[in-house]
Formats: C-alpha cells, structure tokens, sequence
C-alpha cells in the first residue's frame, strides 16, 4: 500500500540511517510506489543536502540523528527557511548556525549574488555548493557528529573574527520565561559567538519547539530581532510572543 510523500521521506531517511545506502528498486519494494516515484523524491532530498544520489539508488550523506531531525516537520521547515531567506540581500553577510531548518535558508538563494555566509554547519556546505553566487566560510574548531557542526575554541574564535547584518540560529526550545535553550554548552556558546557579531538575530523553530527548554540557556527572546515560526503556534502563543519579541512572523 502506498504511503504519503511525508511519510515516504520519514521511511527513506529512516533506512538510510539504518543502512547507509539503498537502492531504488528496494525503496519503491518497501513503500509500495513506482521506481519514478523513489527517484523524483530522492531528488529533492538531494537538493536538501540529505543524501547522494547513486547509479541504481542513493547513500546517507549525514548521521542518523540528523536524517531522523531532518525528517521531522519538513513542511514547516522549508517555509520557515523560505520566509527566512527572503530578509537575505544581494552582496549580504550572513551568519548560518548548525540545525536542519536554518541549514535550509541557503537553498532559497539562488537568485541571491555577492552573498557571503559564516557557517559551522556542515550541512550548510551540502546546500551552497549548488549555488555559485554564495561564498561560504566554515569556521575551524572539533567535527561534532551529532550536530553535524564545528565546534569548540577554534570556531568561536573564527565566529569572532567577522562581523555580519544577520544571524539564523536555531534551538531545542524557546519559552518566554526562559529564552532560548539548546541541549549542550558547546552549541550554547556557538549562539552567543553568532549573535554578538550580528547587527540582527533571528531565530528560526518550528512550532514543536515552543513551551519547551533546553538544558542550556542562550539569550533571552527580547535579544532577537525577530522569529519565524509556523502556522501551528496557537494564537494565544503568538500573542504572547509578540509582547516579548520584536518581530514574529508567522507562516
């Protein structure tokens, strides 16, 4: 029996996690869909940064933890990033912080010139290698798999030494008494390094992400230049956010 396009990239990041590779005749056996099916999807992870396509099938480009937080809420997370992307401009300098939403921001570029962007992420990397009118520079520091990112003294310290008009962050959850919280010291730090060299921060978080905190606190939300979240934050929420925050924009 088939299964619908989300739940078929759920299964497909899932597999690939398990196995590292998988070819496309054994992915249209397991979701019950044509061989043409399996390969336009995997198209579109590809262009997300999420695998490899292959002769005959795709591989794993990032840890399993990563597929599996990529595979979580994706239709939230592409408009978030689109919404995002639209306060980049032409000849812009933009901090990227690791995460698989703002890691998105980049795809939607492409009609972007002259931008350059400072990023610890390396699925940031899987992103602008495709558009030519983006110069990335990743910072140095300890290769952390889970995340996916640098981190450490090294890349607070290559943070440190630019300065930028916007910074995308991210977070494991944000309330109003608390701000913004992360699971680790390490990416904690990565966030207060971004955002003292940024004119504007802007948080990017689903809306699974509200009412709850992290083990490390960051900032406070009154500190950002804004959020951007999705439609799935009930209104009294957004009313309340909007007391705190500067700008909540809502898509």
């Amino acid at each position: 029996m088939s299964v619908d396009r989300e739940e078929r990239e759920k299964r497909i990041l899932a597999l690939l996690g398990r196995d590292g590779s998988l070819s496309v005749r054994a992915m249209s056996r397991d979701l019950g869909v044509s061989e043409v099916t399996v390969r336009t999807q995997l198209r579109d992870l590809e262009e997300r940064g999420l695998l490899t396509r292959t002769h005959g099938g795709a591989q794993a480009n990032t840890m399993r933890s990563v597929l599996e937080r990529a595979s979580q809420n994706p239709e939230q997370k592409e408009s978030i990033a689109r919404a995002a992307a639209a306060l980049v401009e032409d000849d812009d300098r933009v901090m990227i912080e690791a995460g698989t939403t703002i890691a998105q921001v980049v795809r939607f570029l492409s009609d972007r010139r002259g931008v350059q962007i400072v990023t610890n992420s390396l699925l940031v990397l899987n992103y602008a290698r495709q558009n030519p009118g983006i110069q990335v520079i990743l910072t140095g520091g300890t290769f952390d798999a889970e995340s996916e990112s640098m981190v450490g003294p090294m890349a607070l310290n290559s943070i440190r030494a630019f300065n930028v008009r916007l910074a995308f962050v991210g977070t494991d959850g944000f309330t109003i008494d608390r701000g913004m919280t992360t699971g680790y010291s390490e990416g904690a730090e990565a966030l207060k390094a971004m955002s003292s060299q940024a004119e504007e921060t802007w948080l990017l978080a689903d809306s699974s992400k509200y009412g709850r905190a992290g083990f490390v606190g960051v900032m406070g939300l009154e500190d950002l230049a804004g959020i951007v979240t999705d439609s799935g934050l009930d209104e009294n929420a957004q009313d309340a956010l909007r007391e705190v925050v500067a700008d909540l924009r809502v898509v």
